[in-house]
């Protein structure tokens, strides 16, 4: 095969190939392995010197097709809760095939008015989804490590200004280090962020009042003193995902008041808590920030690279990530511009669609009810643990997330670490569920998450009947 210009009559047969193996597919993910080890020779069949003489388009497919629904792992199905992941909801997985068959990119008005559009009515549902006032903006982004980025380059900027320095232009060179205090809830993406952005991953100071990471408010007020008034970056974490633990968004705003500091929370999945009466507290305050990261690929159930950043001035946005220099590129500020300009990435798919599908197919009552029901789920959960004689809960559970370890009475307490390690190595080759170890107060435990719109109770009674059956094998083997 040859030029694809000589297979366009292949483009609806390729398409119906994919729709035919869409049904089996969805139809089995609710009991189907999460991952299937015996599967993985399948994999060899991908590799090998790049052809020559392609197979065409009809192969190409039914190879990928083949291979994919055999070897990729089931996080789109109930059962998968080793990270935080939402599977696509039916609104959201039918527009990211839109996307795709539009194939739009989403930089600029200029290269795309409905892309831009979508956008601009997605980030606004997604303000008033989590109850931010008016005038608050942003920008879609691939992740939510690209979205604390996008806060924290906000936040070098301001900070930047403090000194009387346009970073965009001249960089930090000459510049004192920005402090950026936390406590210790801080997730890596934030440090992975601040890495990028020439700060350091390591400038983060951390305090905390007890081992679990609760911030220590009083040590805040004390170093920000310290400075004398010296521009600082607070960062609040609204969701950990350890055991879904919240900074207290209302105290961190009143610290960054009192210092005028730049506060950032980074809201990966725990920002959706604010759909709900029953969890809205532990995200009372976030409307005080300066900025804020999620993930709508988390709890609001939309495919991957679907992060969003949400900043109180947007104005500061093209500033930050305009593109000078170039005479055929519109400007931030510019009629044809857009998103592209607006946010750390330039050629952008239209990644709004999927979550503007989902919002307007099933609401804000859907979304609460989502919220809602797997609460209800990581109650159930917690209550299945605390009945089990062989296992022990950590934690709380105010959210979404139950952490929990196998501890049989037999057991004494040097050897859990080692079991537990080796339980979650056990449930990752099992493939029935999926949920992989943490450290928790210097005990290694598992912390299924829920997050997936499928899950069900009687997918969570089966994740403690293999945690049971594959933790006294792990004992056995010691």
């Amino acid at each position: 095969m040859g030029d694809p210009l000589y297979e366009q009559a292949e483009t609806l047969p390729a398409l119906r190939q994919v729709v035919d193996a869409a049904g089996p597919y969805l139809d089995t993910l609710p009991e189907r392995l999460v991952y299937d080890r015996a599967a993985e020779p399948l994999l060899g069949e991908l590799s090998g010197p790049l052809p020559d003489q392609g197979a065409g388009t009809k192969a190409a497919v039914e190879t990928l097709l083949r291979v994919g629904t055999a070897t990729a792992t089931a996080s789109a199905g109930p059962r998968f809760y080793h990270f935080v992941i939402g599977g696509s909801t039916p609104a959201a997985l039918a527009a990211d095939w839109i996307v795709s068959l539009l194939d739009q990119n989403a930089f600029v008005r200029a290269s795309s008015r409905f892309a831009d559009a979508v956008e601009t009515v997605t980030l606004d549902w997604l303000r008033e989804l989590v109850g931010l006032p008016r005038g608050w903006g942003g920008a879609l982004t691939a992740s939510a490590t690209f979205a604390n980025l996008t806060g924290l380059a906000l936040a070098t900027h301001w900070w930047a200004e403090r000194y009387g320095v346009d970073v965009a232009a001249a960089g930090l060179a000459g510049l004192p280090r920005m402090p950026v205090l936390s406590g210790g809830y801080v997730h890596p993406s934030a440090r992975k962020a601040l890495q990028m952005l020439g700060h350091g991953k390591d400038t983060i100071e951390v305090f905390t009042s007890d081992g679990i990471g609760r911030i220590d408010l009083a040590g805040v007020r004390r170093r920000l003193a310290e400075l004398g008034g010296a521009p600082a970056v607070l960062i609040g974490t609204a969701g950990e995902p350890n055991a879904g633990e919240f900074d207290p968004l209302c105290e961190l705003a009143d610290v960054a008041a009192e210092s005028g500091a730049w506060l950032h929370v980074d809201g990966a999945f725990g920002l959706f808590a604010a759909l709900s009466p029953r969890t809205a507290h532990l995200t009372a305050g976030v409307e005080r920030a300066d900025s804020i990261a999620a993930d709508a690929h988390k709890w609001l159930n939309v495919p991957y690279e679907s992060g969003f950043a949400l900043v109180r001035e947007p104005e500061r946005l093209g500033p930050a990530f305009g593109m000078p220099g170039a005479a055929y590129l519109p400007g931030p500020d510019d009629p044809r511009g857009g998103y592209g300009l607006l946010g750390p990435e330039s050629s952008r798919r239209a990644r709004a669609l999927p979550i503007w599908a989902s919002l307007a197919a099933y609401g804000r009552t859907g979304y609460r009810e989502l919220v809602e029901r797997h609460c209800d789920l990581a109650a159930h959960l917690a209550a299945v643990v605390d009945a089990a004689p062989d296992l022990e809960r950590l934690a709380e559970v105010p959210l979404n997330v139950v952490c929990f370890r196998y501890r049989p009475a037999d057991l004494a307490e040097p050897e859990l670490d080692h079991v537990n390690r080796r339980l979650g190595e056990l449930l990752l080759d099992d493939g029935r569920v999926f949920a992989g170890t943490t450290v928790y107060r210097g005990r290694a435990a598992l912390r299924p998450a829920i997050s997936n719109w499928r899950t069900t109770a009687a997918d969570l009674d089966l994740l403690v009947d293999v945690v049971r059956e594959l933790g006294a094998r792990a004992a056995r083997e010691g």
